[in-house]
């Protein structure tokens, strides 16, 4: 019994030791990493700081995977969005994933990165603010925050945008990086409606020659993440993937609804890829639930059928983000219809873990 007491309060007491020396060696970790990609030219903030820039967390803007994300103003009186890092074993990973890609970049339609918070396993990211939050809000016909003045000029001009910094990602940076999870949810608007790329927290950075790479885990958002990232006989995970996710993405900005209704009674219906094709193969009329100008059905159309030649199931079949640009903004009538994709049943079941849901 004697013993028993010893060796729990001895415990007891080497706890805290043992944790804080794991802690440390993760932050030390992240304090190297931070120094050998010159990332520490970012402003660094204490939490303290970061308390008082959000009113003590006053203001939550959203829920991501990684963390909440809190409207803050810095003392300049610039208004920022604050991400707080969930406190998981992988936010060290998350931090760098952030920190790494966005420290990269200097693009318009990729979201910038103004300062961080390291203490610990307290870790927050500064951005700029969107004043029109995330494009999710904005696309979908349900819900208060929908907003049905959004024109076809909008979305489109969002499309391309998205597209140019997808493109300046896989082609303009030193270094490769891959998003892993381009979906409505992760694209802010600004007071223009000018669409930045944000959420980096399963990028992947990659050499340019390399266009496979290989990863240890599945990454992405169920309807989003492209067929060989659960299956590599569809292929290998590259710069393609995101090319799926992009396609899956611009056809729900068409529909308006999410890719996959668990609502409705056909399978065409449930699944929207199989509905628009059809649409599109038959009458070329996408909307029928809209009355739309020549201009803006042409703008549909292109939309489609773009979306439509991202999501083919194998990566060699889908066109480059270069080549996604230039069919957004070349002669539509040079647009060739895609074969029809082979779409995997919405109602199979997935065997592989999602790390960004």
């Amino acid at each position: 019994m004697i013993c028993i007491i010893i060796f729990y309060f001895r415990y007891k007491s080497l706890t805290p030791l043992v944790n804080l020396c794991w802690t440390t060696k993760s932050d030390l970790n992240i304090e190297e990493f931070l120094k050998d990609h010159g990332s520490v030219a970012l402003k660094r903030y204490t939490f303290s700081e970061v308390k008082k820039m959000t009113n003590s967390f006053k203001v939550k803007l959203g829920q991501g995977g990684f963390g909440a994300v809190y409207k803050g103003k810095l003392p300049t009186g610039c208004p920022v969005a604050v991400k707080l890092l969930n406190v998981s074993k992988r936010n060290g990973e998350e931090f760098i994933n952030e920190v790494a890609s966005i420290s990269r970049t200097s693009h318009v339609n990729i979201v910038t990165l103004q300062g961080f918070c390291l203490e610990g396993r307290r870790k927050a990211l500064i951005y700029e603010f969107m004043a029109n939050g995330s494009l999710d809000k904005l696309i979908y016909n349900s819900g208060p925050e929908s907003i049905a003045s959004l024109s076809w000029e909008n979305l489109y001009q969002i499309s391309i945008g998205i597209a140019r910094g997808l493109e300046y990602l896989h082609r303009g940076c030193n270094t490769r990086i891959l998003h892993f999870d381009i979906k409505p949810h992760n694209i802010l608007l600004d007071e223009n409606f000018c669409p930045k790329i944000s959420d980096f927290g399963l990028a992947k950075l990659c050499p340019r020659k390399e266009s496979i790479i290989s990863l240890s885990d599945t990454r992405g958002t169920m309807g989003y993440v492209a067929p060989e990232m659960c299956n590599r006989h569809f292929g290998g995970v590259s710069h393609k993937s995101d090319v799926y996710s992009y396609g899956m993405m611009l056809l729900e900005m068409v529909g308006g609804r999410k890719n996959i209704n668990a609502e409705a009674s056909h399978t065409s219906e449930i699944y929207f890829p199989y509905l628009v094709y059809r649409r599109l193969e038959e009458d070329n009329n996408v909307r029928p639930d809209q009355v739309m100008t020549i201009e803006e059905n042409e703008i549909v159309r292109r939309m489609t059928i773009v979306g439509l030649w991202c999501i083919q199931t194998f990566p060699n079949d889908r066109p480059t983000m270069s080549g996604v640009v230039e069919m957004l903004e070349g002669n539509i009538n040079s647009l060739e219809m895609p074969p029809k994709p082979l779409f995997s049943s919405p109602a199979r079941s997935v065997s592989c873990s999602f790390s960004g849901i």
